[in-house]
């Protein structure tokens, strides 16, 4: 039987607890500027979600710059800085193992404008009030 891809609603609470610590470390290390990079201190990025594999050596990083602006160049630039993600979260967490970070754009975004502009068409909004 295929197994079910993973859910916020399926996933243990350890993991979506470490994920959450992972969130806050990078966060942290993003607003107080500890990267030293020009493209990563000229753009806020927000940390959307964590998701770590259940074995908990693999850390997916869902980020989206501020307006969605430069996505590319800020994804390439905290790629490049990825070594030092890793150690510092590493440090601050003291888990059994380093997690793999893997940084990827948030998409979450740009579905809930079209979900958005779907419903505002006139068509849609007719249906919706009868």
């Amino acid at each position: 039987m295929a197994k079910q891809p993973a859910t916020p609603e399926t996933r243990s609470v350890r993991l979506l607890k470490v994920g959450e610590q992972v969130r806050h470390v990078i966060s942290e290390l993003l607003m107080r500027q500890e990267v030293h990079d020009d493209v990563l201190t000229a753009h806020a990025i927000s940390v959307t979600e964590v998701r770590m594999s259940p074995d908990l050596r693999h850390a997916g990083v869902y980020v989206k710059p501020l307006l969605g602006a430069d996505e590319e160049v800020v994804l390439k630039a905290l790629r490049t800085h990825t070594a030092f993600f890793q150690k510092e979260v590493a440090g601050k967490l003291r888990l059994k193992y380093a997690a793999k970070i893997r940084f990827l754009p948030d998409e979450s975004f740009d579905v809930a404008s079209k979900i958005d502009a779907l419903l505002s068409d006139p068509k849609v909004a007719r249906d919706l009030e009868e």
